[in-house]
């Protein structure tokens, strides 16, 4: 009695246990961070993949992140060979009369005097210069007007949401026709983006010129140097380590310095606020943030901060499916008219993801075979050539919302071909023949064997 009754325990006890097991969720993300700011978003710079948002589709002022359009139209047509770095251009009197307007960042620009485009880029880049900007329009496009619908073209062309253009460097258009009547837009309108376009631009920047980090992480820079019009450019992203005299000037500098941060802009106006466009990376996982509208010059690394913060303790990039790997029950697929019955499969390539540290675990994956590659037996046909695509093995979390990604090409790594692991060739004539003559009589022993078991 006593015996039987601690077996019965026992058993409730597993079966306790293995009701924990099925109803136990898994673990939950990182939870939220509070960020002070009108919009933000952190995405990985590798897939596009968004691990965070805030109010990231309204559309807000962006100011001189607009400068990243303007670096993208240049650098596309540096490839092209439209431009080239050691060209030079001419600076106009207007140009010049703007380059001296101290209410805008800028670098002095002499009348007539001609400059390096590759000089006028870096002086955009790091000082933020909106004259020098202006001249880079000019460079590429001949005109303000020309470039800036060149860049709403791009816009539209990279797959940009949320978005309008009526000026290359970000400023409001009143502090640009006090040089250039003719502006584009009205009078008092500004450049607009949502967090996400600004983010989508940055991604598809480090895509197709990874090299303008090789300019955004530099924190200081002579402009013009040997010559009389030497200017020091102070990179405005106070995120950069490698400054030298920057602490006289700010001396709060030290506590925004970030271990791996080098790009991408910094942006203000009276309209848009403050904001900044971060990218930083660590053991070869890089993120990209946008923090837009704080409320003052710091506030924005510091939100900043907190996203990348965030970003690099609570995300990695783990391998969720391995190369080759094969569907439990789904190892093989049957083969129609073949040597071999059936053929093996399994996937092309590993499929890798960035996740929450605790998240590893929390996906399924769902098999789907081509369906017009089967017959009406289900089965594929002979001859079937090693590394054919059969179908897709597509990652999905077991539980809640599927990620979202800034483009299709992002959400596409979430998925890789299941492919033929080796060849099957088609069977001759005589063996499909002794096949068929094989199953006719195996129909009819089949037919005889169901008979004699119907009489007993």
């Amino acid at each position: 009695m006593k015996r039987g009754f601690i077996q019965k325990g026992f058993v409730c006890f597993l079966i306790f246990v293995l009701m924990i097991g099925l109803i136990q969720k898994p673990a939950a993300a990182a939870a939220p961070i509070d960020i002070n700011a009108n919009a933000v978003i952190l995405v990985d710079a590798d897939t596009g993949k968004i691990l965070y948002e805030q109010n990231s589709e309204t559309v807000l002022g962006i100011a001189s992140m607009t400068k990243m359009m303007t670096e993208y139209l240049l650098l596309e047509a540096v490839k092209e060979g439209k431009v080239k770095w050691d060209q030079e251009f001419t600076i106009s009197p207007e140009l010049s009369k703007m380059s001296h307007d101290n209410k805008l960042s800028n670098v002095p620009l002499r009348v007539g005097a001609s400059y390096k485009v590759e000089d006028l880029y870096a002086a955009m880049a790091i000082e933020s210069a909106n004259a020098a900007t202006l001249a880079i329009a000019e460079v590429v496009a001949g005109t303000e007007a020309n470039f800036v619908k060149m860049m709403n073209e791009k816009a539209a062309q990279l797959g940009l949401k949320d978005f309008k253009f009526v000026n290359s460097t970000g400023l409001n258009n009143r502090d640009v026709a006090k040089h250039f009547p003719e502006i584009v837009g009205g009078a008092d309108e500004e450049n607009v983006m949502s967090a996400r376009a600004v983010a989508k631009l940055a991604y598809q920047m480090l895509k197709d010129f990874p090299e303008v980090l090789n300019t955004s992480s530099i924190p200081e820079k002579t402009f013009a140097k040997d010559t009389e019009d030497k200017f020091v450019m102070d990179n405005w992203n106070w995120m950069l380590e490698g400054y030298r005299n920057i602490a006289d000037r700010y001396p709060n500098y030290q506590q925004f310095t970030y271990e791996g941060l080098d790009g991408l802009k910094t942006g203000s106006t009276n309209f848009a606020g403050y904001c900044f466009t971060g990218t930083a990376e660590r053991d070869g996982q890089r993120f990209i943030t946008v923090v837009m509208g704080t409320k003052s010059n710091a506030e924005r690394f510091v939100e900043t901060k907190k996203l990348m913060d965030f970003a690099f303790n609570s995300f990695k990039k783990e391998e969720l499916i391995p190369k080759h790997y094969q569907v439990k029950g789904s190892k093989t697929l049957p083969v129609a008219k073949g040597k071999e019955d059936s053929v093996k499969i399994y996937t092309k390539d590993a499929i890798q993801s960035v996740v929450g540290t605790d998240e590893k675990d929390q996906y399924e994956f769902v098999l789907e075979i081509d369906k017009k590659k089967l017959n009406e037996d289900g089965a594929l046909t002979a001859p079937i050539k090693k590394g054919d695509k059969v179908g897709t093995l597509t990652i999905k979390p077991k539980e809640g919302e599927e990620a979202n990604y800034l483009s299709e090409e992002g959400q596409k790594s979430t998925a890789v071909d299941v492919i033929a692991a080796n060849d099957v060739e088609k069977a001759n004539w005589f063996i499909l023949m002794m096949r068929g003559i094989g199953g006719f009589f195996g129909d009819i022993w089949g037919s005889v064997s169901s008979a004699v078991k119907g009489w007993f």
